[in-house]
């Protein structure tokens, strides 16, 4: 019984990396040339040139790749830049912003002042409403 624990797990994780080689063995294709091979790659489209040193094969990417490859890193370092440089730019404006909106400890005195004499005065009111309220109904 615990055989079969090990067994049939071993065989499901084989088969799946059988698979996956299989995939990865189909991906590319070797194509002889007068200097070597070139390797495509069936899925991107991609090519590289290869030769064979000390019996291992060694691929490089073509030139032309190579060139749109590292034209692309740049145009990606140069768009990173700049979004660095306007989050940059948006963080420092939004502190700000949110800095210049506090009011100041007098200004908050103040306004706790007014709203106490405004309440007072409220009360007032409300207190006087009562006492004719009380004198009408006697």
């Amino acid at each position: 019984m615990r055989l079969q624990h090990i067994l049939i797990p071993a065989a499901l994780v084989s088969l799946v990396a059988a698979s996956a080689y299989s995939e990865e063995t189909d991906r590319y294709r070797l194509e002889k040339s007068d200097s070597g091979f070139v390797r495509i790659d069936t899925q991107t489209g991609a090519m590289s040139i290869c030769e064979e040193r000390s019996g291992q094969l060694v691929c490089k990417m073509a030139a032309d790749e190579r060139a749109a490859f590292q034209d692309e890193v740049d145009r990606l370092q140069t768009s990173m830049k700049a979004m660095e440089e306007r989050v940059t730019k948006l963080e420092n404006s939004l502190s700000a912003r949110l800095e210049s909106k506090l009011p100041s400890e007098e200004d908050f005195n103040k306004t706790m002042s007014y709203m106490e004499r405004f309440l007072r005065g409220f009360m007032g009111i409300v207190k006087d409403m009562d006492k004719d309220d009380g004198a009408q109904k006697t």
